[in-house]
This record gives structure tokens, sequence and C-alpha cells, in this order.
């Protein structure tokens, strides 16, 4: 349910100007917005000039019109140039912050790629994670070669053993594979 039936609107900004909020309509494929695909739109604009942040979104129409996006890429037919937009989030009343329109601002490519991509993902990772690592909760790891656990307690204690008697509350377990 990562695709979206609503309307989806973006507006692109650059050091001339911007282009005012547009409906992304006909895309390259027959059904757009769908989960997993990359969806291909022509937008008419006079140039902007080097670009820098987008505000895209949805109306939040439809059954099913929370959308999962996780980048823009614009592809200037000037200047040749790629501008990447990440935003790896929901737009969905629904889901993360209960936002239907992101502002994105222009991955610098320059300094290190993919480095935004990879920050992204780990706060996601973390976010997912987190609850796991709340005080009073014991994690256990599976290792395959000894068959037994090895447990990390709240105190900073690492059982390597594997003790079975569980006196910090929760237990929750991680597969590990070698």
């Amino acid at each position: 349910n990562a695709g979206t039936e609503a309307d989806v609107y973006i507006s692109v900004y650059g050091e001339r100007g911007d282009t005012g909020s547009r409906q992304l309509l006909r895309s390259q494929k027959p059904k757009k917005f769908l989960k997993g695909q990359t969806d291909i739109f022509a937008v008419e604009a006079v140039h902007l000039g080097h670009l820098y942040k987008i505000v895209i979104g949805h109306n939040g129409l439809g059954s099913g019109n929370g959308w999962f996006l996780d980048k823009v890429v614009i592809k200037d037919p000037i200047t040749d140039l790629d501008y990447t937009f990440l935003c790896h989030r929901w737009l969905d009343q629904g889901q993360d912050d209960g936002n239907i329109a992101r502002e994105l601002t222009v991955t610098d490519a320059s300094t290190f790629p993919g480095r935004q991509e990879l920050e992204l993902k780990r706060e996601e990772t973390w976010a997912a994670e987190k609850w796991k690592f709340q005080k009073g909760n014991t994690l256990r790891f599976y290792n395959r070669l000894t068959h037994g656990f090895i447990c990390l307690s709240p105190d900073s204690r690492v059982d390597a053993l594997g003790d079975k008697k569980n006196k910090y509350g929760k237990v929750f377990f991680m597969w590990m594979y070698a």
C-alpha cells in the first residue's frame, strides 16, 4: 500500500523563480504512482536556473491515498544536470508525521554521493528499532554456531553463555546469520 490514487502536485524552485503548483498528470506508465514503480513526467516551465528545492504532495482524496515517496529526480534538458531530492518518507495522514506534502531540498552529490540517502535510511532504521533498546529490555542474539544466545542487558552486561533466566522484563530475539 505504498502507492497512491490521489492527485499529486509538485512545485519546483530555482534561482530564477518557481513553477507554481503543477499536477503530475501523464506518466509514461499506464497507471501512475504504484508501489515500487518509477514514474516519468514532462513538466513544461521557463528555465529556473539551478534548482534548490521542491514541494511535493497530494490532495488526500481517494481510497488508499497514503503514499511512500523514495525520491524525485529532475533532469534539466538545457544544462543536462540531474537534481535529486530524497524523501524516503510517507505522505499520509495516518503514517509517519501525518503530512501529505513535503518540502525537499536538493541533494548535494558533490560532497559524497548517496550520503543523504544513507543518512535517511539510518534514521528510518533507528526509528523502527529504537523501541527494542528501551529501559528494562534485554536483547538476545541467536548464534547458529553455538546454538545459544548472546544476551545484552540494560546494565551493560553481556552474557555470551546465554543464561535462560530473564530478570530484565521483555525479551526480543534477533537472528544473526554468518
